[in-house]
Formats: structure tokens, sequence, C-alpha cells
């Protein structure tokens, strides 16, 4: 009697605990597909809805592919490629197509939003599709290609939006959002735009899907500031790879250089529009703010460069730090210096030829001890391309920065983008009979001002950062 009790307490116990389960994971799925349902329109088709259609290789986003056609090595190999930069990328092989590399761990499991989010971005990503094309069929052999980096400031990017929109023949440039986090309020915004072509993608290691785990914040990585020796003693990861400075990694300082970097290699080799464009790609922000004839000015830029033979240049640079905004004197001005990144970083733009010439020096870029990817680019100019990066600068900006709360903002003070808009704004206006000037000068040469290389900001020291940055853009033979 006591045993057919004890069968029948278990019997209901169980039948409980089956009814919760089935609870909980109807629940889940319903909640998930409710998501589903929410980002279908972003990325264009039914991504709860794909029938037998799977997506291509989840784990190399960035240029997803069939599987079979990937050989990974393990994390030890990595680890062994990562240690000896002469074989950094030599990790991964590919029968066609450039392909970042996995050097992701394979346990992750995504589950929820996460999952939801990341096939989203994936999906954009493989679909590469470009909108507005209906109608704006053809652009024209000299249009430039506008790559915008987008991290989450709408106010600022509505902005941006807003100038571009006012730019003339702005209907011939193909427009691409490069983001590293997933909102539907941006991904609405860029949809809305109807004046040009445009396209979205998504740096495919983003924080906001790889919270946990690198190139997120690992619960293993060592703490910032914490010794090596009693890093080595807790074995936390990455733990013989300081920085110069004896600093561990931060998260949200080195995805800005991942971001940028991944963008600019991909634009060059990842995307079918943009592979085999030979003319001008230019590098804006979200926080940037451009001149109703900042379009017409690059184009005539570039047509300047080709047609002066006198002095090198390989940068165009549409913006300027230098305080004095006078129009009157200085609008169809412009200046051919060596490139310094604390002055010639803001709406850069450049071509196949340069984007060639950096790529003799991706390793020194991967490896080199700082996280900002412009005084990164700085030292290879200083010490690994010969001669160095040379830029041609506007003496009256087309371009202005308007994101006072940057990465580097301490919080003192009010971010006001309205008041620096109507400041601008209010240039444009008493200025409009200077812009769109009739010829472009350059000024009289002057003998050239070499920089020295500045001092490493640190916080690029972690072979994995160093890994990962080596596979952007990796062509097909496993060589730079």
């Amino acid at each position: 009697m006591r045993l057919r009790r004890t069968l029948y307490k278990l019997t209901i116990l169980v039948g409980l605990g089956l009814m919760y389960t089935i609870y909980k994971v109807s629940l889940r799925h319903s909640t998930d597909a409710d998501y589903v349902d929410s980002l279908r329109n972003v990325a264009g088709r039914d991504i709860g809805k794909s029938g037998n259609r799977e997506l291509h290789n989840l784990h190399n986003p960035a240029n997803p592919i069939p599987p079979e056609q990937v050989k990974v090595f393990g994390r030890d190999k990595l680890q062994e490629a990562s240690n000896n930069s002469d074989h950094a990328v030599k990790f991964v092989h590919r029968t066609s197509k450039p392909v970042v590399a996995d050097i992701l761990p394979k346990n992750i499991t995504f589950t929820g939003k996460n999952s939801v989010i990341k096939r989203a971005m994936l999906e954009v990503n493989h679909r590469q599709e470009i909108f507005n094309s209906e109608r704006f069929p053809q652009r024209s052999e000299s249009s430039v290609v506008i790559v915008v980096m987008v991290h989450k400031r709408l106010e600022y990017l509505r902005f941006l939006i807003d100038s571009l929109r006012k730019a003339r023949d702005i209907d011939d440039a193909l427009l691409i959002f490069s983001h590293d986090f997933y909102s539907e309020e941006i991904n609405a915004l860029v949809r809305s735009i109807d004046f040009c072509q445009t396209m979205q993608i998504f740096y495919p290691y983003s924080l906001q899907i790889y919270e946990n785990e690198f190139p997120g914040q690992d619960p293993n990585d060592c703490p910032r500031d914490i010794k090596r020796d009693r890093a080595k003693v807790m074995k936390c990861n990455n733990w013989e790879h300081p920085d110069k400075y004896g600093h561990y990694r931060e998260v949200s300082f080195v995805m800005t250089k991942h971001h940028w970097f991944w963008k600019f290699q991909n634009v060059f080799t990842g995307l079918e529009a943009t592979k085999d464009h030979q003319g001008l790609v230019l590098f804006i922000e979200e926080d940037h703010y451009v001149t109703p004839d900042f379009y017409v000015m690059l184009k005539n830029m570039y047509k300047l460069k080709k047609r002066q033979t006198s002095q090198t240049v390989d940068i165009l640079t549409l913006g300027t730090y230098d305080k004095n905004r006078n129009f009157r004197d200085r609008s169809d001005k412009a200046d051919v210096l060596v490139w310094h990144s604390s002055k010639h970083n803001m709406g850069m733009a450049l071509d196949r030829k340069t984007w060639e010439r950096i790529q003799t020096c991706v390793q020194e870029f991967c490896s080199y001890d700082d996280y900002n990817w412009d005084w990164t680019l700085q030292h290879i100019s200083n010490t690994c391309l010969k001669p160095p990066l040379h830029v041609m600068v506007l003496k009256a900006p087309r371009i202005f920065h308007i994101g006072e709360c940057g990465i580097h903002h301490k919080g003192k003070g009010k971010c006001d983008a309205d008041n620096l808009v109507s400041q601008i704004d209010s240039l444009v206006k008493t200025s409009t009979q200077y812009l769109f000037p009739e010829n472009l000068e350059l000024s009289p040469k002057t003998r050239p001002i070499r920089s020295k290389d500045p001092k490493p900001n640190g916080g690029w020291g972690d072979v994995r950062d160093h890994a990962l940055c080596m596979t952007y853009g990796k062509p097909t033979d496993g060589k730079l």
C-alpha cells in the first residue's frame, strides 16, 4: 500500500513537471515569434518562415558561404597563428570568394532575441539588397560610394540624412550604412530614404549578439587593470598579452577599430555592388553633417587630383578642424599636405589605388597597439608606406562634426546637436553665394612637414583582436 501511494505521488509530480515545461517552451516560442514578426520587414523577407532555405554559414556572417567550402582549424591553431604574425591569416581556406574567418568559439548558443537579431543581421548581409534601384536604375561612372558608420545615435543620424537629402546630385550616389547595432528605429529611418540608392550591412561580430564571448566580454577575460603576475595566477584569457601600458582589452574601445576596418575592407572586396568600383569611396559617420555642395566638390577634387601631376594625392578630405570657417576667400581653395590623423580624418575619400597601397601594411595595422583606427593609419603612413599618405583637403569645410558626445566624452556638459546644426545652417546660409565655385585651385606647394610617429594609446594588445582583424577582406589564397 505504501509503495502504491509513493508511485501515485511520483506520477502526479512528473505530470505537473511536464505541463510546466510545455508551458515555458510555448511561452518562449510565442515571444520569439512575436519578435521575429517585428523584424521581417527589416530583413526584407519572412525570417521565421524560410522553409527549407537556410542562411549560409552562420559562423562566417561577414561573407556568408556554404559551410562545406570552408575548412577551419581548431583553437590551438588560432593561438599559434596569433602568436606568429607571419601566419596570422592562414588558418582558413576557401575555394571561391574572400571570407572573414571563423575564429570564434564553436560552442556559442544563441537563444531568444539574440538569435533572431543575429539571423536578421546575417540575412541582410547575405542579400546585399540595393534599395531605390527602380527609382534610380543607373549611376554614372563618376558616382561616389558613401559609407556611413552607424552605432545607435538616432538623433545624429537623422540630422546627417537630412543634410544628405539637400545635397546637389546626391541621386547619383550609392549610400551604404554600416551598422554595429541592430535597431528597428534606425532601420526604419534608413529605409525611409528616397533620394538615392541605399544599402545596409551589419558588422557581424557585434557586441549586441556576442555579449559574453569574444569579441565581446568573455567572463574569463582579464580585468583591465589587473597586474600580469596576478593574471597569470588567475589564468584569465590572454594573460600573456596586455597592451604596452600593462592593461588588458576594453571591449567598448576595441570594437570601433574592428568595425571601421571591417567595413573598409568589405566595401572593396565583399560587396557585389562595390567590389569592382574604381571610383571614390567616401567614409563618414553618423554624427557628421554635410553642406549642399559637398558631393559636387568631392567630384571636383577627384578631377583635380587626376589632372595635376606635380603632387601625389592619396586621400581627399572634406572636413577640417580649423576654426576659421570663412568661405568668402577659401571656398575654391584646397591644400595638398602630408596626411595627419588629427587633422584629416573627417570625411575621407579614397579610391581602389589607395586602398591597394594600404593593403601592403594590413599586418602592421592589425598588430599596432592603438585602439584608434585613425592613429593606427597614421602609424602605417609614417612607418610602412613609402612615401607617406598625402591628402587634398578643402580650406573651407564641406562636412562638420556635430557629435560632441563621442567615445571619449566624460559626461561633462550637454550634447546639444540641435544648437550645433543651427549654427552650421546659419553659416551655410550666409555663405550661399560662395558654394559651388566654378573652379577649384590648389594652394602653392610648400615644403612638406613630416609628422613624428604618434605615441600609441594602447588598448590593442590582445592577439585575438590581431587575428580577427587580419581576416577582414582576406584574399582567396590566404595571402595579403
